[in-house]
């Protein structure tokens, strides 16, 4: 999420009430998560685990739970809760804004374009040109769709991030400034759900085919011409590169890469990044072919058991 104009350092840190280290007029230009930071960002960081990584990221402002070295070019915010304050920040530069009726004045239709009856569109939506929307699709604020685009009954698009701090009291939420940006050419089957992105954009690539039924986290960003089948469920930070074919009940932890041409079979669970042109079967998952050897093999296990008693 970039800020509307060129803030300080001492600006930002008046907004959140905390310390800061470096230059008091140390730009800063907007605020995302470490996979998508880049120069000018805030990132915040609340773990020593994740220190390093984020001092290293392309942010050059940390929001940071304790003072440690500045590396040079950078600027920290000292905070004693930097979940908290990145929040505060969200809501200073991305406020909750409700609607009062299904589709907001502040959307913008494309020529072309079929609205179908109960469909919910947010402030500032954008929908192209010659696009088809059924009924009972919502579609949450900024969200931007391209031209060409089919969605079907029922799908949610725009919803918040599932992302959670466990607190003594419970669970705290880190709210969703980002969006959905679906491409041209792209059709999303009913009953789909698809997250913002917490500051950035979740993304559907360009001719891509989605089922029915199919979760999407937030900030993942699936590239073009993928096919993905009814059921699958891809966590948030999951990129999914071209002509990647996914089909059902197929479910993706965060934070992992899935490679152009990859073949993911029916009901794999993916847990590490995937090698280009190769077919996935099987949870623990693996190449096809080798897993299909490996379950030949627990086939005979009885004969052998037998054979040695």
């Amino acid at each position: 999420m970039k800020f509307p104009r060129k803030y300080s350092l001492t600006e930002i840190a008046e907004l959140i009430d905390c310390n800061y280290k470096g230059d008091s007029e140390f730009p800063v230009l907007g605020m995302n998560e470490i996979h998508v930071v880049t120069p000018g960002d805030i990132v915040f960081v609340d773990h020593p685990k994740y220190y390093d990584k984020a001092l290293q990221s392309a942010a050059t402002v940390i929001l940071i739970n304790k003072e440690v070295e500045c590396p040079e070019g950078k600027a920290l915010l000292v905070s004693d809760d930097p979940f908290r304050d990145f929040n505060k920040l969200t809501r200073h530069f991305n406020p909750f804004k409700g609607s009062v009726k299904a589709v907001s004045d502040s959307a913008k239709i494309g020529e072309g374009t079929y609205i179908q009856p109960n469909v919910v569109l947010g402030n500032d939506v954008r929908i192209g040109k010659n696009c088809l929307i059924h009924a009972n699709v919502n579609i949450g604020d900024n969200c931007i769709i391209g031209d060409n685009v089919v969605i079907h009954a029922g799908t949610v698009l725009g919803g918040d991030a599932f992302y959670y701090k466990k607190r003594p009291e419970g669970f705290d939420k880190l709210l969703s400034g980002g969006r959905v940006v679906v491409e041209n050419n792209v059709e999303i089957g009913s009953n789909c759900s698809i997250d913002r992105g917490v500051t950035g954009d979740t993304i559907i690539g360009e001719g891509s085919k989605l089922d029915n039924l199919i979760q999407i986290g937030h900030d993942t960003v699936i590239g073009k011409k993928c096919i993905i089948a009814s059921q699958v469920g891809i966590a948030g930070c999951v990129i999914v590169e071209d002509d990647v074919t996914i089909w059902g009940q197929v479910g993706i932890r965060s934070d992992i890469t899935i490679a152009t041409g990859t073949v993911l079979m029916a009901q794999c669970g993916v847990s590490k990044d995937t090698i280009p042109n190769t077919t996935y079967w099987g949870t623990p998952f693996g190449e096809v072919r080798t897993k299909l050897k490996e379950y030949a093999a627990i086939k005979k296990l009885p004969e052998i058991v037998k054979n040695l008693k």
